[in-house]
């Protein structure tokens, strides 16, 4: 089963997000952090077509700031400031930062490796994909067709 993501705040959403009420949906976890080029230029528009694309037909995506480089850089308002300029409107949490370590709790409780992270979870819960770096489209529209049919 797919691990609860801890969170401390959370955007474009009216009340925190856990992994257990979204049961029954697919869920597209995406982790990246604003400044990194992948993420604002790929991951993000790609979880952001998603989230339009999908949402109606079961597919939950959800976005994971997960910050373990510039803390300073990157705080909830200049995230914010971020998802407006991007024109993001799915769920996004800010990771839960760990005292004296670098790596926030969610991203080390799933093992990331860095940014962007996108995880597939099925409507069972079950944690189905896993990868780092970029993902094609036609792939992911391939895995996410696959995980709705089930």
């Amino acid at each position: 089963m797919a691990l609860e993501w801890q969170v401390d705040v959370w955007l474009n959403t009216r009340a925190p997000l856990e992994l257990s009420q979204l049961r029954g949906r697919v869920v597209l976890l995406h982790a990246f952090q604003m400044l990194c080029p992948g993420c604002v230029s790929h991951a993000v528009p790609q979880a952001e077509r998603v989230h339009q694309e999908y949402a109606e037909h079961g597919v939950s995506v959800i976005g994971l700031h997960t910050v373990f480089e510039h803390h300073a850089a990157m705080m909830p308002v200049a995230l914010e400031a971020f998802l407006h300029e991007y024109r993001v409107t799915h769920p996004v949490g800010v990771d839960v930062a760990v005292a004296g370590i670098s790596i926030p709790a969610t991203m080390r409780r799933y093992g990331m490796q860095g940014t962007p992270t996108l995880i597939l979870i099925d409507r069972a819960g079950k944690l189905r994909l896993h990868e780092l770096g970029r993902m094609d489209d036609l792939r992911l529209g391939m895995m996410l067709g696959q995980l709705l049919a089930e």
